[in-house]
Parts: C-alpha cells; sequence; structure tokens
C-alpha cells in the first residue's frame, strides 16, 4: 500500500491521479498512527517550509514521517515535500539556524542566490528543465527512482528555494543560474524537487519505478 501524507500543504489529487495512471492505488492519510501500515509512502507539499513544519506537527505526523524512515521501507518527497526532509531551511528563518526540517538527510534549504546567476533570470525556477542524474555516493549504478530514463531528461519545476547537501546524497543535479540539487537520495529515503505528476511521461515513469520499490 502507497500512503500519502495529507497535511493541507498541497494538491494532492494531481498526484493520487498519477498513481492511478501508473496503475498503481495510493491513499490519503492524515492519521499519523496509521503511517506505519503503508509499505510506502509520498511525502508533498506546495507553499511554504515553516507553515508546512507547523502542519505536520500539529498532530504529531513530523514524528511519524521519521518514524516511517527509520522502518526502512521507501519515503519519497517530493518538491516542498523534499525540502522538509532536510534539515533546516532559511525561508522565514527566526536566525541563523533556520527553520527546522525533518532531519532526514544532512544539508540545509537556501533561497536562489541571484547574485551566482550567469544571466538574468526570473525567480521563482518555474516551467521545463534537465535533470542530469548522478551516481549514488561511490556506487556508479542508476538510482531505481530513475530506471529507464536516459541519463538527462526534462521535469517541470516551481519553486524559489532549493537544497544544498553532500554530493553523496545527490542523485540529480540542475542548472538555473547556477548549478543546483534537484534529487536525493539516503537509504530508503527520496527525494525529487520537480513535481514528476506535472511532467507528462517522464515524471509518470518516476512515479512508476517508487510505486515498484
Amino acid at each position: 500500500m502507497i500512503g500519502i501524507v495529507d497535511y493541507n500543504m498541497g494538491n494532492l489529487a494531481s498526484v493520487i491521479n498519477a498513481f492511478a495512471k501508473v496503475g498503481a492505488d495510493a491513499t490519503l492519510e492524515s492519521d499519523p498512527s496509521k503511517l506505519s501500515q503503508y509499505d510506502k509512502l509520498i511525502l508533498p507539499g506546495v507553499g511554504a517550509y515553516g507553515d508546512a513544519m507547523e502542519h505536520l506537527k500539529e498532530n504529531g505526523m513530523d514524528e511519524a514521517v521519521i518514524a516511517f524512515a527509520a522502518s526502512g521501507k521507501p519515503l519519497l518527497g517530493i518538491c516542498l515535500g523534499m525540502q522538509l526532509l532536510f534539515e533546516s531551511s532559511e525561508e522565514f528563518a527566526k536566525d541563523e539556524n533556520g527553520t527546522k526540517g525533518l532531519g532526514l538527510i544532512p544539508g540545509k534549504v537556501v533561497a536562489f542566490d541571484e547574485n551566482k546567476f550567469d544571466h538574468r533570470l526570473k525567480v521563482p525556477h518555474m516551467g521545463w528543465n534537465e535533470l542530469f542524474q548522478q551516481s549514488v555516493g561511490t556506487d556508479p549504478r542508476v538510482c531505481p527512482l530513475f530506471e529507464g530514463l536516459p541519463q538527462d531528461f526534462y521535469l517541470y519545476f516551481v519553486h524559489s528555494f532549493h537544497a544544498v547537501c553532500d554530493d553523496q546524497y545527490a542523485i540529480g543535479k540542475t542548472h538555473y543560474g547556477y548549478e543546483f540539487v534537484s534529487a536525493v537520495q539516503n537509504g530508503n529515503i527520496y527525494g525529487i524537487q520537480p513535481h514528476p505528476e506535472k511532467s507528462h511521461e517522464n515524471g509518470l515513469k518516476i512515479i512508476e519505478n517508487f510505486a515498484k520499490l
């Protein structure tokens, strides 16, 4: 069974429809006590980092997601959901420590630094862009999330912040003004910055691959 964390921070209908298109059943789940019954879990998200963490904490969903990750079963964060997997974000941070995240992947989330752009670009980063696959740590194999996809392929992005982490966790990178991490893996924990549910065939392939893990 595939569970989709329902915490009032995402377009959940499109995620459910994407799983249905690849023949996989996915269920919305708002009860943190029931997360452990699922075989795989999706953490979606659209909006502000701080708001998302507050929603997760309201009923203990944050601790339930952390416990699920510790079980060794596959967990996939999408867009803001990927960013929440990290230790912190500078979005609306009250001090230099940032807004605390789930801490499942070492690293932080930062705003696009327009001073580093090689030419004038708009933020948020919105539209189709390429994801360049990276090796999984020292393992040259393709990440199972990208099985059957070319080395470089297009997905749909909408975001103003991006992750910063060690290359051992980066399974995908993208260039927008400069190179940034757009997909991550830490064991059974996966994250992808673009929206696979909005990315046509390439995105559906990622959804299908996750369902088959």
